[in-house]
């Protein structure tokens, strides 16, 4: 008797998609990507395409169950996460968390409060709905601010405000990147080292894998809170990083979390304390669990489909931790202003490091300056044995990779 073939929704059309599209064909699973923009590269590569808004749970709902599907996910795509808790809960599909659960880790505002109300390290912070109650609670916060939508990511919307009398744009520019109209502010930390950005998995709960990464910016970029590199392993202190991982466990077990992958941004601040910023369960953008299968063996990107369509057998027996010896680095391309892409310069110095370049733009091709995630022109991978050289390029990767534009 044939094995019916499984059938794994996919909620949104990026690039990042393209992954998790080719582990589910290799497994023998059916498919199906829904964005409302066809012309998304993703759905080219699916074995079906729906035109239907990834906010639209109930539109989304629907389709799902008409379609049968087996399983559902929204990597890397952060709009379409409570959605796809919502489908999967009606369905009774395999999914990370409950609806309520997930809700709590997608909205900032909701999930600062949750940090709060259980003792985690937490920001001064509040949600509000409205310009004109945040700013009659000036003299609550400790300036600086920062300022963001509850419900956007690839730092979209976000802005660091240090004068209060700029705070009024802040907002307006949040709310012009957010879906349901609410912003957060908090407390600035202030930083020791590097922040982190990497992943994290469950199994029935259990944080069975948790890394943690340099995350680099571009002080040049017209949005300077966009990350424009990555590094493996963290300098992040150990005694940090096992903090870290015992608070994510904790935080796991109070949202009663089941299995799959998550996106998880932490830091250690200036205070000696480390912080929780965000945990979204979805694969993260910026091709992170494709640097993490480079830098420790372990396929995220598998065991996340697995995960997703009800298969028991999750593997992460395979890993390597190679990075004690071994450095992972990774470029997020990008223009430093909008105009025709010409070429990219890699500097000599670091040309035989490279171990992946994948560019998504011609010559000719106009770019956008690096507004957000969503303005990346490509990345670049590099492998480094090297701790020396690993770290000349760490101090000057703006330098020794140039987009030039005209």
């Amino acid at each position: 008797m044939a094995v019916k073939q499984k059938k794994l929704m996919l909620l949104g059309g990026l690039r990042y998609l393209l992954p998790v599209i080719d582990a589910a064909h290799k497994m023998g699973h059916h498919v199906i990507t829904v964005d409302y923009l066809p012309g998304n590269i993703a759905h080219k590569y699916s074995d079906e395409f729906h035109n239907v808004s990834i906010l639209d749970k109930e539109a989304i709902l629907e389709l799902a169950r008409n379609l049968q599907i087996d399983g559902i996910m929204s990597f890397a795509v952060d709009p379409g996460v409570v959605t796809a808790a919502y489908v999967a809960e009606k369905l009774g599909l395999p999914f990370q968390g409950s609806y309520e659960s997930v809700k709590i880790l997608q909205d900032k505002s909701l999930f600062r409060k949750f940090l709060a109300d259980n003792g985690f390290n937490v920001p001064n912070a509040k949600g509000y709905g409205n310009k004109e109650d945040a700013l009659a609670d000036k003299d609550y916060y400790n300036w600086p601010v920062i300022v963001k939508p509850v419900d956007s990511a690839g730092s979209k919307g976000v802005s660091r405000v240090d004068d209060p009398t700029d705070l009024e744009a802040a907002i307006e520019y949040a709310l012009s990147e957010s879906h349901n109209g609410h912003f957060i502010i908090e407390d600035f930390l202030e930083k020791e080292g590097h922040s982190s950005d990497s992943e994290g998995f469950t199994v029935d709960g259990n944080l069975v894998f948790c890394s943690f990464s340099d995350q680099r910016f571009d002080a040049n970029a017209k949005n300077p809170y966009t990350p424009s590199a990555y590094s493996w392993p963290s300098t992040m202190p150990e005694s940090a990083q096992k903090e870290l991982t015992s608070e994510l466990q904790r935080l796991m077990k109070l949202l009663d979390m089941r299995s799959g992958i998550y996106n998880i941004e932490t830091r250690l601040c200036k205070n000696g304390k480390p912080y929780i910023m965000e945990v979204s369960p979805r694969g993260g953008g910026n091709r992170l669990a494709e640097m993490l299968r480079y830098a420790t063996g372990v396929d995220l990107i598998a065991n996340a489909v697995r995960a997703a369509v009800g298969d028991g057998d999750i593997f992460f027996n395979e890993q390597k931790q190679k990075w004690d010896k071994s450095y992972i680095a990774e470029i997020i391309l990008h223009a430093d202003k909008k105009g025709i892409f010409k070429k990219l310069e890699i500097s000599s110095e670091i040309k035989t490091n490279v171990i992946e370049e994948d560019l998504w733009v011609e010559v000719d091709d106009l770019v956008d300056d690096f507004t957000g995630a969503n303005t990346a022109i490509g990345t670049i991978v590099l492998h480094f044995e090297d701790k020396q050289k690993f770290n000349m390029f760490s101090n000057s990767q703006t330098s020794l990779c140039k987009v030039v534009v005209d």
